[in-house]
């Protein structure tokens, strides 16, 4: 397991944030995606709250385009940063395969410092890989307000939790390969923002960053001011007693900020439940709890 550390350089002000973004922002390459890129939906000022939305392996900021047009309806400075290697026009491009975990903390270290300049408080909202992120944010910055963790990809659904280390070291440790997330269609899938397959030795850099949050769980509080685990029962993607293990042990140092929210199993949620073109998506349903959670740090009624 790698060592990470958090290196924080907030900004104070609006103008310094913006600065910053464009920095961010100028990671989006030619060879991009357009509909991919970096997104700031701002008010042209300071708000109450500033969202941070990060999106899922293989996916783009696209992902949370819809969620994030809402939030910023509703007064929010949104903020939808694009992970490295992610959201190229080459949709089978090599290049995933060179994502680290150590740029996977520097991207949350980036949009938080950068937030931080765009809201009175900050929220960092993250599915999938990005909820990997999101727990990264929670254990590591004092001056996020609230994480909300979707689904987090600490490990797969369909191996037991003790292979999780041994796993990881594995990917990292062999040449990577590439796998389709559908081997029927390959590349003929409906999302063209999204890649149609993973890179095994960036998907061990991302349960690489997962395991470090679960050891730092053991031995130190979680920073977050606030922590929501939102699980979804029927996600056939990511191992939910991973993310239940994680919430006991940041429960024992600061249970009073660490809370789950539970979508009902008989709605049979998707994987990716934030993506609108998803096929059998429920956004509908999806949304207002994590908008709710998002906005108040409550449950929804």
């Amino acid at each position: 397991m790698t060592t990470y550390h958090s290196h924080p350089q907030p900004t104070s002000d609006y103008a310094t944030a913006l600065e910053r973004y464009a920095q961010l922002q100028a990671q989006d390459t030619s060879d991009l995606n357009t509909v991919c890129a970096t997104r700031l939906l701002t008010h042209g000022h300071p708000t109450a709250w500033a969202v941070v939305l990060v999106h899922g392996y293989t996916n783009c900021p696209k992902q949370f385009a819809l969620l994030g047009e809402q939030l910023h309806q509703r007064g929010h400075n949104v903020l939808i940063p694009r992970m490295p290697y992610h959201g190229l026009q080459d949709r089978l491009t090599p290049k995933l395969a060179d994502l680290t975990g150590q740029q996977l903390a520097q991207l949350v270290d980036d949009t938080v410092d950068i937030a931080r300049g765009l809201g009175e408080q900050v929220v960092f909202v993250g599915l999938s890989a990005g909820g990997v992120l999101a727990a990264w944010a929670a254990q590591q910055r004092a001056d996020v307000a609230r994480c909300v963790i979707i689904s987090p990809s600490f490990f797969m659904a369909s191996l037991p939790p003790i292979w999780n280390k041994f796993l990881t070291n594995l990917m990292l440790t062999l040449p990577n390969f590439f796998v389709w997330w559908d081997a029927k269609l390959k590349a003929e899938t409906k999302l063209r923002h999204a890649y149609p397959r993973l890179s095994t030795r960036a998907l061990g850099h991302i349960f690489d960053l997962g395991l470090a949050v679960q050891t730092a769980a053991r031995r130190g509080t979680p920073r977050a001011q606030q922590i929501w685990m939102v699980i979804n029962p029927s996600d056939p993607a990511v191992n939910n007693a991973v993310a239940e293990k994680l919430m006991t042990h940041w429960r024992q140092t600061a249970n009073g900020k660490t809370h789950t929210y539970t979508y009902p199993r008989e709605w049979h949620l998707i994987h990716d439940i934030i993506d609108p073109e998803q096929i059998e998506q429920q956004v509908e349903r999806v949304y207002p709890p994590l908008i709710a959670l998002i906005e108040t740090g409550q449950t929804p009624a």
